[in-house]
């Protein structure tokens, strides 16, 4: 999982991702386990993911998961009912916080953005 080259990989995503987040301009606080990054996006593009710093990181929404639960929704493809991520978030291994109306809003945005971080099986 490359959360660094993500910002690469939406610009190279299909146009679909753009339409979905035209709207939507935030910090997000993306961690899995003991790792946090600060996604920054504006008008629907991915600006930077960068690493999170330690104390009191400023954003408006965090998704969190724990590291092995996070690997399984990596998998390619992954097993039945780890592909989605609402449904794990139902399940309570992903967490939405903050300004959860903004997670709603951009549902879409967000599912295609990580499922870029799935490698391709070769």
């Amino acid at each position: 999982m490359n959360v660094a080259a993500l910002p690469a990989r939406a610009a190279a995503a299909a146009p679909g991702l753009a339409r979905w987040g035209r709207d939507l301009t935030a910090d997000v606080l993306f961690s899995v386990g003991d790792a946090a990054w600060i996604l920054a996006i504006h008008k629907g593009v991915l600006i930077s993911a960068n690493p999170a710093p330690p104390l009191m990181p400023s954003y408006d929404l965090a998704i969190r998961a724990g590291a092995e639960d996070f690997a399984r929704f990596l998998q390619d493809p992954p097993p039945p009912g780890w592909h989605d991520i609402m449904g794990l978030v139902r399940l309570g291994t992903f967490k939405v916080e903050g300004n959860v109306a903004l997670f709603m809003a951009h549902i879409f945005w967000f599912k295609g953005v990580l499922a870029l971080l799935r490698e391709p099986r070769a």
